[in-house]
């Protein structure tokens, strides 16, 4: 079976610094990978390069096979991947709906046109599954700047969806928000269909051992360990550079 993601000896450097130091990493089709480290470990480094926001220094990105490193990131969605960012990418002036539209709108964007009755049907169609996905049917005619904080990253998660994704990258989807608002994002996450790869950044444990079918641990641009979420708990070596105080705190 292909891998949706496959990455080969990628390394980065800024300079002097060197982020990234030849990080081998393959994700099997439908599973939900975290990436977890320490500030500064290379995690956010690692999401821009498969996204296409930064070129490699060296090393190859594969989705489904097809190499894409150093394509331009719309190249790399059409590909099917989508991400979502650690702070919010949205329009706080247009509604919910305006802004879902655009996003399923973006997607047809190159294809040859339907007529336009059908294809407003279409963009309606498309567009309401994604916010029912979502849990945002209700917030349709709302203003994105009244949404509450964890709804608008809801929404961001919206927009990730209009694409149709194979591959899901999340940014830090849980930041900033309440118990409650962490519980209702971890549910949506959950929730989503095994027909969408996802790789998660994300410092909250309780929602990386809830989620992660497999998890990475990356710790000065290196791969430190990988296993299942009773093996990362267990590892000593991890619970040293990085989850041994979290999980005593």
């Amino acid at each position: 079976m292909t891998e949706a993601l496959r990455i080969e000896r990628i390394s980065k450097s800024f300079g002097q610094f060197t982020a990234l130091k030849g990080v081998d990493l393959s994700v099997r089709p439908g599973e939900r990978r975290a990436i977890i480290g320490p500030n500064g470990a290379g995690k956010s480094t690692l999401f821009n390069i498969i996204a296409g926001q930064s070129r490699p220094t060296d090393g190859d990105v594969y989705l489904n096979g097809t190499r894409t490193t150093g394509m331009r990131p719309d190249r790399i969605w059409s590909h099917g991947l989508t991400r979502t960012f650690q702070r919010n990418q949205l329009f706080p002036g247009l509604t919910v709906w305006e802004s879902v539209e655009l996003a399923c709108a973006a997607r047809h964007r190159g294809r040859p046109m339907l007529p336009g009755a059908t294809r407003k049907a279409a963009l309606e169609q498309e567009g309401a599954e994604v916010l029912r996905l979502v849990h945002l049917r209700q917030h349709s005619p709302t203003l994105v700047r009244n949404l509450a904080y964890g709804e608008q990253r809801q929404l961001e998660l919206a927009l990730a969806l209009a694409g149709q994704p194979k591959i899901l990258l999340l940014d830090e989807p849980t930041a900033g928000m309440s118990p409650a608002e962490t519980e209702s994002m971890l549910a949506l996450m959950s929730g989503l269909s095994r027909e969408i790869t996802l790789l998660i950044v994300e410092h909250d444990m309780d929602v990386v051992f809830k989620l992660a079918d497999t998890i990475t641990v990356l710790h000065l641009g290196e791969v430190l360990a990988v296993g299942s979420p009773a093996d990362i708990e267990s590892n000593d070596k991890v619970r040293e550079v990085y989850m041994g105080a979290r999980r005593q705190a």
